[in-house]
């Protein structure tokens, strides 16, 4: 049977998308024609279809490109190198399939994003790239 990266990922640990849902991400006043609850719950959906996490977090930094959403490799993404993924302006249901579909085929290290995602990838605030260099 050919190796994919999905039968790669069997035995390990699946990625971890982190929404922001703090002070600028997730908020209706700020971002009216967001859909907020909505587009947490297709990411809950696609996570229990296919396997990965989803969790919530007060805030994650970057408030001037919200909705900001961290994609975290897996166990078998990190051996392979990959580095969890800030993802800013995730504001349509285009770009929340864009990140459950890169999600659900592994994600960071596993598979490339798509493009019209990666276009979106910013930079993490200094606090997280501090603690991802004690990590290593």
């Amino acid at each position: 049977m050919p190796s994919t990266p999905r039968a790669s990922l069997i035995g390990s640990a699946s990625c971890t998308v982190v929404v922001c849902r703090g002070c600028c991400c997730g908020d209706a006043r700020k971002h009216p024609g967001t859909d907020h609850v909505w587009q947490l719950d297709l990411l809950r959906a696609g996570a229990a279809e296919h396997g990965f996490q989803v969790r919530t977090t007060d805030c994650l930094g970057p408030c001037d490109q919200a909705n900001v959403i961290v994609v975290r490799p897996s166990a078998a993404g990190r051996r392979a190198g990959g580095r969890a993924a800030w993802i800013g302006f995730v504001m349509d249901d285009e770009g929340t399939e864009e990140v459950v579909q890169w999600a659900a085929a592994g994600g960071p290290g596993v598979v490339e994003p798509p493009l019209t995602l990666e276009l979106q990838f910013i930079e993490p605030p200094r606090e997280a790239r501090v603690r991802s260099r004690r990590r290593r």
